[in-house]
């Protein structure tokens, strides 16, 4: 087989398999926040599981940016793969993904910095990762081989219609539960002057 096929096939795989581990784990994410699935004891098991889904997603997000370095047609060099907008192949989309990789790495090792920074910032931090996804996202469309084909683009935009809907699905939960927090002192207020 040939070097260069071998290499952007590696790359390649990583890079889907990236891309789906990371739809994923904000499906999941947002699927939790939400509350969509509610089943007495799932909670702790989501949670594992969109744990393991990043951590595993880093790997192949690595393994896709080193096998790159493989590639004797695209040569990106470290220069190229650790800075972002520097790879002469689309380097508006390459950047991207360069920003998508660091963010995800970032984000995803802040769970373990959570009860040092404190469970509201961290989420409010977190929040972020639907930013990873949407990186990711522009960065396969259109720095992709494989960006025009049918099957990859059936892979990576399947989810956006339910990240979506549980986006607003969150946004919506979260206006909510700021009007019921600001409305509480008033509440609580008009039942003492009542009473």
């Amino acid at each position: 087989m040939d070097t260069h096929l071998l290499w952007w096939l590696v790359s390649r795989a990583a890079g889907v398999v990236a891309m789906v581990l990371i739809s994923v784990a904000v499906l999941l994410g947002l699927a939790m926040s939400t509350k969509v699935l509610r089943r007495p004891g799932i909670g702790k098991v989501l949670m594992r599981l969109h744990e393991h889904l990043a951590l595993i997603s880093f790997a192949a997000i690595g393994v896709h940016g080193l096998s790159l370095l493989g590639d004797p047609w695209l040569r990106p060099g470290a220069r190229g793969l650790l800075v972002p907008f520097t790879m002469s192949y689309r380097p508006l989309y390459t950047g991207l993904g360069v920003l998508a990789g660091y963010l995800a790495v970032a984000l995803g090792l802040s769970f373990y910095a959570r009860r040092r920074i404190g469970a509201k910032r961290w989420r409010k931090l977190h929040r972020a990762t639907l930013a990873v996804w949407g990186l990711a996202l522009a960065h396969t469309l259109g720095a992709g081989s494989d960006a025009g084909t049918l099957w990859l683009r059936v892979i990576v935009l399947a989810p956006a219609v339910p990240i979506a809907h549980l986006t607003v699905l969150r946004a919506l939960g979260s206006r909510r539960a700021r009007a019921t927090k600001t409305a509480a002192p008033i509440r609580a207020a008009l039942v003492e002057e009542r009473g």
